[in-house]
């Protein structure tokens, strides 16, 4: 086994699904969004438009505007609570509303809402663009659309119709001009897209039945898997083509006679080292050091205190757990 070595542990009093974005912690609450600087220490809380079971969030590179990507709108806010730009689109509800809403107060009771799909964003490395995944009724049936959209008032530069039906999340590489995004259409099914802006055109790769990862430092990889979780795939940024795979059951011994699958979710911290488990809701979850170069296991992450769950991003040179009860999260990084 090969030591993780303790970075830091911090607390996550808000409690929903935490995560790193650089140099900053984020986590969500029903009222409001803690962002932590890790350098500093320092934390800043923004007001949130709607429940946390009301949509997904992303944070600007500067950490200084959150936009809240909801179940009619996306909408970012400064941490004074001001707005400083709103998007609506159409109604995420899985009952079918083809409503354009004005506000969350028109479905704030609706039990089809709060579990309504999920649309997302996410900011380019550098801020320069967002690029959001969202819901359309032109006519009779949704269309989902992802966007580039300019951060400072929210125009809307470039769209691509995704012919898809489900929630969605994004993979934001180091080079700001591309863009990951995975959307979850059921068990089997999960087309991954990767996009590239180049300042005036929109190029779109589609991937059938595959779930984006993490990027390396370098950004010129990308891992992913399948939606069985039985393979991982690593590609290349500039072109999307296939640099090689490592199935789960060549590669991991079985702890319980079943066939072994990788996490929804990994980290490349490393350009030489990506870190992938198995077994996420197991009360022992097992960590991963995955070669690249040759698509292997290169040995299991030994941790000196418990964890929970699968390695997830955190940046540069480190990933992060969560501690077994869920009220902090751990960095961690290699000697």
């Amino acid at each position: 086994m090969i030591n993780a070595v303790a970075v830091a542990t911090v607390p996550t009093p808000l409690g929903d699904a935490p995560f790193v974005r650089d140099r900053w912690l984020v986590e969500r609450g029903d009222t409001e969004v803690g962002v932590r600087d890790l350098r500093s220490g320092l934390e800043t809380r923004f007001p949130a438009p709607w429940p946390r079971d009301f949509g997904t969030l992303t944070l600007s590179p500067d950490g200084d505007v959150v936009v809240f990507s909801g179940v009619h709108a996306l909408r970012a806010v400064d941490a004074t609570g001001a707005v400083r730009w709103e998007l609506r689109h159409g109604c995420w509800s899985a009952a079918e509303c083809a409503q354009n809403h004005t506000s969350y107060s028109e479905y704030a009771d609706d039990h089809d809402h709060r579990h309504a799909d999920k649309g997302s964003a996410a900011y380019a490395a550098d801020g320069s663009t967002l690029w959001a995944h969202i819901r359309n009724h032109p006519g009779d049936e949704a269309q989902e659309e992802w966007l580039v959209l300019d951060p400072a008032d929210g125009a809307v530069l470039a769209r691509y119709a995704t012919d898809t039906v489900g929630s969605s999340f994004h993979t934001p590489p180091p080079d700001p001009a591309y863009m990951g995004l995975t959307v979850g259409e059921g068990d089997e099914e999960s087309p991954a897209f990767w996009g590239h802006w180049d300042g005036r055109h929109l190029t779109v790769v589609r991937l059938d039945e595959e779930v984006l990862l993490s990027a390396s430092p370098a950004g010129d990889r990308l891992l992913a898997t399948d939606p069985g979780q039985w393979s991982l795939y690593l590609r290349r940024t500039a072109d999307t083509a296939e640099l090689g795979r490592l199935a789960a059951d060549d590669a991991v011994r079985s702890v319980d006679g079943d066939r072994v699958r990788w996490d929804y979710d990994g980290a490349f911290p490393f350009d030489d080292t990506a870190i992938v488990g198995t077994e996420a809701e197991s009360p022992e979850p097992r960590h991963w050091l995955i070669d690249p170069a040759t698509m292997s296991v290169r040995d299991q992450v030994a941790y000196p205190v418990p964890i929970a769950g699968p390695p997830r991003p955190a940046g540069a040179g480190q990933w992060l757990t969560s501690t077994p009860d869920g009220t902090e999260i751990q960095l961690w990084t290699l000697t």
